[in-house]
């Protein structure tokens, strides 16, 4: 099976997602990699709230596993990355990175914080573990 390829977006550090000594505040990383999937998702031309209305699934964070290797700072811009690692029927595993990009040239100069996050599908009336809608794991797939 040949699961999707690698995907990234750029997200710039503001004073807001820092804490008191300076840095990016450790959860903030969670968020930066949630807007990565939920623009992965969006490309393959799927919204989360459209899988929630028409058909009322939905994706929740079932275990998250981050190492943090750097510090991202103020002002830094940073690539969040996101690869299906393992789609089975009611969940997907992804990994993730968040690399601090470099200002001059916005290559990849450092990989600050790795991550293996496991997304259930849900049904939204039930709160159960269903399976992911079929046209989105055949997207997922090729």
């Amino acid at each position: 099976m040949s699961l999707a390829t690698d995907f990234s977006i750029d997200v710039r550090v503001y004073f807001e997602d820092t804490d008191f000594g300076g840095v990016v505040y450790y959860a903030n990383y969670l968020k930066f990699m949630e807007r990565a999937r939920t623009e992965y998702l969006r490309t393959l031309g799927y919204k989360q709230s459209q899988l929630f209305d028409d058909q009322r699934r939905m994706f929740v964070v079932r275990s998250a596993h981050l190492e943090y290797k750097a510090p991202a700072r103020f002002d830094d811009v940073l690539s969040v990355t996101v690869k299906v690692e393992q789609l089975r029927k009611t969940s997907i595993r992804f990994s993730q990175c968040c690399c601090r990009k470099d200002n001059s040239s916005h290559g990849v100069t450092e990989t600050l914080v790795t991550g293996d996050i496991l997304i259930a599908c849900l049904d939204a009336d039930s709160f159960k573990p269903c399976a992911i809608p079929g046209n989105l794991k055949t997207v997922l797939n090729t």
